[in-house]
């Protein structure tokens, strides 16, 4: 591991800037599209409402990556891969552009995520070998700023291109960036490895990939696929099947993927099963809401977009207040509120309809933004604020692992329900925004039961180690 006399003064001050662009654009990525599907789905000749599996194939290709990455940047060093990673990155923005078809988009949309999943896991792990862990709290909360911006000016900005220009230029505008990240990272970027050359758990890998893909395909198969009951009961069980078996060889190796004995420690235990299906309901709201406001309510992209900057703004205070909270109330007190708060401005959501005050719709927008930015630093902090550091860099890529997925989860879970509730419109029975209200309404109850989860912390989980920064997020 270098010291960080290694690295010449530019350098230094220039890599955490590499960094957080690379931030930068995997966020803004991840929020400019939302706005943009019904747009995309008219010019693929597809149904609005069918449009989940270009968000999920993103978010599950980046969560089938995060396990292998700190071995990849091992085994290859940081500055080839993070390299790849922005390549690969603006070939699949690229590729995003100029497909004809809902296939060829899901299928770019995969090659951009192989990159994505490279990207912040190895810019982050060059950050924290290259640097003191005296400078580590400054550098990373610098980089994370980006972070925070691009759910701000995302779905306003996807809003504004698909209704002046085209929804291709959401993706086009990352080839510029990302042909300078590509000449930074190659210039700038220092080429660190491990200190040692380990093993990685290539079965486990594979059985731990194949539960997360199959179990989703199964959701997938409610929603936009349409498959029998009898093919997604079998899928489900067969991804069921995979994850029982990565369980039971990784009780008796040596060096398993994720290791059992992490969730012997039980605030890890309870944070981890919280994030899985507590993010259910965040991961729904920012691909639902758009579509209710374009689909359902008549609302145009730029309005649509601009509708969204009250949650992302609230989301950004919020994390000012997050730790205050946290230490006045207690780890149970909060988690198990909040999630209730969150499941319940979910479901008040449901209201909305064409005479729906305007001003309300915003006020209820920002409250959820504020609830879920809370909702995030509380799930993170609580699922590894006891660790030992042997088992924080294993829990930590858990934890990762854990919140792609679940927020995947979520776009599928909430497809699948408004594909079932529109299925009456199809008879001529049903209407657009009773589908979209009946979904956001139980998607509210199934997040609140969640906070069933939080309550087996106990009021003294955390506070021996609540000096930990209250800062982390997604």
């Amino acid at each position: 591991m270098p010291s960080p006399l290694l690295l010449d003064a530019r350098t230094a001050r220039l890599l955490p800037w590499i960094v957080a662009i690379a931030f930068f654009m995997q966020t803004l990525d991840g929020t400019i599209l939302n706005t943009a599907l019904p747009a995309m789905a008219r010019d693929l000749a597809e149904d609005p409402l069918r449009m989940q599996s270009v968000v999920i194939s993103y978010m599950l290709t980046v969560a089938l990556l995060i396990p292998s990455s700190g071995w990849i940047a091992d085994r290859f060093g940081t500055r080839r891969i993070f390299f790849s990673a922005i390549l690969l990155f603006s070939i699949g923005s690229l590729l995003c552009a100029l497909s004809s078809s809902l296939t060829q988009l899901v299928a770019a949309r995969v090659v951009q995520g192989l990159g994505g999943a490279l990207m912040m896991p190895v810019g982050r792990l060059t950050v924290l070998r290259a640097y003191p862990r005296s400078e580590l709290v400054r550098i990373m909360s610098f980089i994370t700023i980006p972070g925070l911006l691009g759910p701000l000016i995302g779905p306003t900005l996807g809003g504004w291109l698909v209704e002046y220009a085209s929804w291709h230029w959401i993706f086009l505008i990352n080839l510029p960036v990302g042909l300078l990240g590509c000449i930074a990272a190659l210039t700038l970027m220092p080429d660190l490895r491990g200190p040692e050359r380990s093993r990685f758990d290539s079965l486990g890998f594979l059985l731990f990939g194949a539960a997360m893909v199959l179990i989703t395909i199964a959701l997938e198969g409610l929603g936009e696929l349409h498959l029998p009951h009898l093919r997604v009961m079998i899928l489900l069980f067969a991804g069921m099947a995979c994850l029982a078996a990565y369980w039971l060889r990784a009780v008796r190796i040596e060096t398993p993927l994720f290791a059992p004995g992490l969730f012997r420690t039980r605030t890890f235990a309870v944070g981890i099963i919280g994030n899985l299906f507590a993010r259910l309901g965040s991961g729904a709201l920012p691909f639902l809401v758009p579509l209710l406001l374009q689909v359902a309510l008549g609302y145009s992209p730029a309005q649509a977009g601009m509708s969204m900057i009250p949650l992302a703004l609230a989301a950004m205070l919020a994390k000012s207040l997050a730790r205050r909270m946290i230490e006045r109330f207690g780890y149970r007190t909060v988690l198990t509120g909040n999630t209730l708060a969150l499941g319940i401005g979910l479901a008040s959501l449901s209201l909305a309809g064409p005479h729906y005050p305007y001003w309300l719709l915003l006020i209820q927008l920002a409250i959820l933004g504020g609830i879920n930015s809370l909702q995030f630093t509380a799930m993170n902090t609580v699922t590894l604020i006891d660790l030992d550091d042997r088992s924080a860099s294993s829990g930590n890529s858990l934890l990762s692992v854990v919140a792609q997925l679940s927020l995947s989860l979520g776009v599928a879970c909430a497809a699948a329900l408004l594909g079932g509730f529109s299925a009456p419109i199809d008879a001529g029975t049903g209407s657009v925004l009773g589908a979209f209200q009946a979904t956001f309404l139980c998607v509210g109850v199934l997040t609140m039961l969640a906070a069933a989860i939080f309550l087996q912390l106990t009021g003294e989980d955390g506070r021996r180690a609540r000096k930990l920064e209250a800062e982390m997020d997604e």
